[in-house]
């Protein structure tokens, strides 16, 4: 079983990665989390894009954690690589779905077009394989 730290840790790995790739894949502008802090604390995304990555390491971070503490509660194993990765890229697939449907679409109000939303669905899917894989591999027990 992953513990706590070792969830927080693989989240923090999943979500540096994920960032890199949606820096490489993106058009240059702020996270949709810097336009979730614009919602609230007025102003545009572009004005947030610091405080929106922030953020977005934040919920990576604790996405982590819930993913080594849910996996064994819903009585599933970390033990094999293999399994891990699997379970991750669930994870990623549930992240991405939940983020667009929810966090995009009803919270922030946006109409993300198919190039954000592929993009976006990518890298929520490397970010739970990265994070699978480093929780499979028990680099942190």
């Amino acid at each position: 079983m992953a513990s706590v730290i070792a969830g927080l840790a693989g989240g923090l790995v999943a979500t540096i990665v994920m960032t890199i790739l949606m820096m490489v894949m993106g058009d240059g502008g702020p996270p949709p989390t810097a336009a979730l802090v614009a919602k609230f604390a007025g102003g545009e995304p572009d004005d947030y894009a610091m405080p929106g990555m922030v953020l977005h390491l934040i919920y990576g971070i604790v996405a982590g954690a819930v993913f080594a503490v849910g996996v064994p509660l819903v009585g599933l194993s970390l033990g094999s690589i293999g399994v891990a990765t699997g379970l991750g890229l669930v994870y990623g697939l549930i992240l991405m779905i939940g983020g667009m449907m929810f966090w995009m679409r009803m919270i922030i109000g946006m109409e993300p077009d198919r190039d954000m939303m592929m993009m976006f669905g990518t890298v929520h899917v490397v970010y739970g394989i990265v994070l699978g894989a480093f929780l499979g591999a028990g680099i942190l027990a």
